[in-house]
């Protein structure tokens, strides 16, 4: 047993080691320049809520400026008010503006009228410990607007130049490059006087492609075919049959996933659950494994239920509904608060994922202001901001409107209308409830006025002030209605509302989008929907074409701009594609900020070989799987992850590729490989989740939906909330599902290591990997041997095999001394060796 904690131990110190060289630096002082993700953070979060929540009182346009503080710039907020510094940076516990925020001071609550949102507290907590970037100056109110862009200049960066179908270059070494995709990169590391390694050994290669293509490990039989296979063309044969597997969707459908900041919950302050949006999830899937055209999937998710609508047939795979499955793309908009006040900063969700994971640009930050770094105006943002506020979006329900509705039903003639009907019917009464409620709360305030003037009058001394006046506080005003009656109404209400809860309709319905009411938007000053100014035709951005709708159009727009950004001619849409693609594949793009091709991202590495596969892309008719096969069966992609110290002196970040990065697996490849390889994943796709019926739902923000339906399906299946991160996928990175993520942040924690010894799901899935391997082989020896195959793919070495049999002996011998039946040691020194595989760096880790 010494021997296994050493080693658990030792994984450990190996997990924490790495952490050292990359802990987060301290927070930024003042005097610190903020980051771009820092600005985009502020820009984003926090300057939006600063002006329509702080400014009317805090800055220099209020008309008296409360307690001498300033908000509007970063002087003002760093400088603090007549009772002293607001904001420490580094440390949201003692700043005052957050204590303000929090409502937790009965004596300073900020804005006093009404709270912010959670999620808005949390980011302004966020915000203070990244150090409070800020790139306001103090001039940043009064100064003068700048002037317009010059797009013939802005034309000329490297993502807005038309992709060019860049020559194949000449390389020195003829003999290395298997196809074009090595010519591209040879030619750099030549130029960089870089010599590439050698190539990966068959194992390795295998294990590395099983993963980036379905997530799972290969098993042991699927390596020994490998092995043996010694036709020229048994590479491709592997990648052939990867693509081919269902549950390739499984593993690209996650990246998407990623992008979309998809989940199963609604992300007010409540956090409604979503029953249907596991439709769109299963969309994307179904769309990656049937190798859809990336052009044909874009446009079904912004505009599907405008596409012409296919009968199904044997031979296709495209269903009559998944046009309209697909919007939910625009339904799965974050929510925010309780109320529909708030339905401007979803639209600003949408058009903020919309800009950064199709076109690769940072478009929301010009609603409150001109883009500061791209040319990208505030009225192209409102442009794109009427074509979504004239779209109709399915609502999940809040604490105060507890019922769906808009939701898309997913049949035809009079169940669809009944849907309608009944949706319509509860909208009614929620609308009403709420009224009532707005009512009732003045009478509720001079009913309890009344009583304290009761108990005044038995005790003299508790008399206060506030409640002497004329009038008896307890009767209503002339013309207003007794609480009495209020109360009456809203029983009348509950009692027609529970009476439709009891019937509920059992159509089956989409989270999805639809036409809207078509209108132009009027921008916002200052991003205040309660401050515009002049309308703006709805259109495209103008750096991309600025195309705008026909005066005649009577739709939204959605069909138009799906167009606009599937368009062969867009700069950005296939390179920002083709990037990811890359990215999966070698751990980071040739544009090393996939969300941002714009003058704050980095410039592309390779930006001939950037164009070249875009324009591949497209001319494959936009076929994933044919940029995936380009992609592997070059020898780039199949060299080995050595170190070559004097390549590491010139490129110590590998940027140009002369070896291939090693990484640690993702959230759900550790945990659906643990599955895999003990037997226990239920490899079924999944269906919606065991939500609790929508007649009980009766969330607040002080109790919001939380659950953790766990299974044994892969990861992607999993139930994901937005104010709550699955326990699994919290522990090893999983994406955040309020934002988009182009790149998980992977770090490395003591909770890691110690949830390899100690979870619950560890342990199980070590015992079920160790009745696998001892009810498939009787022989200790072949035992080791199979579990190698299992777990790494590979044989044990010599040293391998004998550190195995000590350990099992010395497990056996301690269980025995523990008391354990002799019937039991075995498996229980088997399950123990097992969890020091499953736990191990290798397991975890591809090379």
């Amino acid at each position: 047993m010494k021997r296994y904690f050493q080693i658990i131990l030792g994984f450990a110190v190996a997990m924490l080691v790495p952490r050292l060289s990359l802990a987060a630096p301290a927070a930024a002082g003042p005097a610190t320049k903020p980051s771009a993700e820092g600005i985009e953070y502020f820009e984003k979060n926090i300057r939006p809520v600063l002006v329509e929540r702080c400014y009317r009182c805090h800055s220099r346009d209020a008309e008296k400026v409360k307690g001498g503080l300033l908000l509007d710039t970063r002087e003002g907020l760093l400088k603090g008010g007549e009772n002293g510094v607001v904001i420490v940076p580094g440390n949201p516990d003692k700043s005052r503006l957050i204590t303000a925020i929090r409502y937790h001071d009965e004596e300073i609550r900020m804005p006093p009228k009404e709270p912010l949102a959670e999620q808005q507290i949390a980011h302004f907590e966020e915000w203070v410990k990244m150090g409070a970037p800020d790139p306001r100056s103090g001039d940043a109110v009064v100064k003068a607007a700048p002037p317009p862009y010059d797009y013939a200049k802005a034309r000329q960066f490297w993502s807005f130049k038309p992709v060019r179908d860049a020559n194949v270059p000449e390389v020195r070494d003829v003999h290395w490059a298997i196809n074009d995709v090595d010519r591209f990169i040879l030619a750099k590391l030549e130029a960089k006087g870089l010599k590439p390694v050698g190539s990966a050994d068959r194992v390795v290669l295998i294990r590395r492609a099983t993963f980036d293509l379905t997530g799972l490990p290969p098993t042991p039989e699927e390596v020994e075919a490998f092995l043996t296979d010694t036709s020229p063309t048994a590479w491709e044969k592997v990648v052939d049959r990867l693509l081919a597997s269902p549950h390739y969707g499984e593993r690209w459908g996650r990246h998407w996933l990623d992008l979309v900041r998809y989940a199963d919950t609604s992300g007010c302050n409540s956090d409604y659950p979503v029953p249907s949006a596991y439709k769109y999830r299963n969309y994307v899937i179904k769309s990656f494994n049937s190798d859809k055209p990336y052009d044909e999937f874009l446009k079904e998710q912004i505009a599907g239920d405008l596409l012409p609508r296919p009968e199904k047939t044997p031979e296709k795979t495209q269903d009559k509904w998944d046009g309209i499955i697909a919007t939910g793309y625009l339904a799965e908009a974050r929510r925010f608060g309780s109320r529909a006040a708030e339905f401007h900063l979803t639209i600003e969700d949408t058009i903020d994922n919309v800009g950064k994971t199709m076109l690769g640009l940072s478009v929301s930050c010009a609603r409150c202001h001109d883009h500061k770094f791209d040319p990208v105006p505030t009225s192209d943002y409102y442009a794109l901001y009427g074509i979504f506020k004239s779209t109709k979006y399915a609502f999940p329900g809040t604490e105060i409107y507890k019922h769906t509705k808009d939701f898309v039903p997913l049949v035809d003639g009079e169940e669809a209308e009944a849907l309608r009907k009944y949706e319509k019917e509860l909208t009614e009464i929620d609308d009403q409830m709420e009224r009532l409620v707005q009512e009732r709360t003045p009478l509720l305030v001079r009913e309890k006025q009344r009583e304290l003037k009761e108990v005044c009058a038995v005790f003299p001394v508790a008399r206060h002030k506030r409640v002497s006046h004329k009038d008896d506080p307890g009767l209503p005003e002339p013309g207003q209605r007794s609480l009495l009656q209020v109360k009456a109404d809203m029983a009348e209400l509950r009692e027609r509302q529970l009476r439709l809860e009891f019937r509920p309709m059992t159509v089956e319905k989409a989270y999805a989008a639809q036409e809207g009411t078509p209108a132009d938007a009027k921008i916002q000053r200052k991003g205040d929907p309660q401050n515009s100014a002049e309308t703006v035709r709805r259109g495209f951005l103008t750096i991309l074409g600025g195309q705008k709708l026909a005066e005649d159009c009577k739709g939204s727009g959605r069909l138009e701009l799906a167009n606009w950004i599937a368009d062969p001619k867009n700069p950005l849409t296939a390179r920002v594609m083709a990037n990811r693609i890359w990215q999966y594949h070698f751990g980071k793009g040739i544009v090393q900020t996939p969300n941002d091709f714009g003058a704050r991202g980095k410039a592309p590495t390779h930006p001939e070989l950037l164009d070249w596969l875009a324009s591949r892309f497209v001319e494959g008719g936009w076929s994933i799987k044919s940029m995936h096969k380009l992609i592997m069966m070059s020898r780039t992609y199949q060299l080995a992850c050595d170190d070559e110290p004097t390549n590491s002196a010139v490129d110590y970040d590998n940027d140009y590729l002369w070896r291939f990065n090693r990484r640690r697996l993702s959230a759900e490849e550790i945990r659906d490989a643990m599955l895999f390889v003990s037997a226990a994943l239920d490899e079924s796709p999944a269906g919606p989740h065991p939500f609790p019926p929508e007649t009980e739902w009766r969330y607040t923000q002080h109790k919001p939906f939380v659950a953790n339906y766990d299974s044994h399906r892969r990861g992607i299946y999993l139930m994901q909330q937005r104010i709550k991160k699955q326990p699994f996928l919290e522990v090893f990175d999983g994406a955040d599902t309020n934002a988009t993520t182009a790149v998980r942040a992977m770090s490395t924690t003591p909770i890691q290591a110690l949830f390899v010894m100690n979870d619950p799901f560890a342990h199980e899935m070590a015992e079920k990997f160790a009745i696998r391997v001892g009810l498939a082989v009787a022989e200790e020896d072949k035992r080791i041997e199979y579990a190698y195959k299992l777990a790494y793919g590979r044989m044990p070495t010599s040293e391998e095999r004998q550190m195995g049999h000590e350990y099992l002996k010395e497990c056996r011998e301690k269980m025995k001394e523990a008391g354990l039946p002799w019937d039991q040691q075995t498996k229980a020194a088997l399950a123990s060796y097992s969890r020091m595989i499953l736990g191990s760096n290798e397991f975890f880790f591809l090379e």
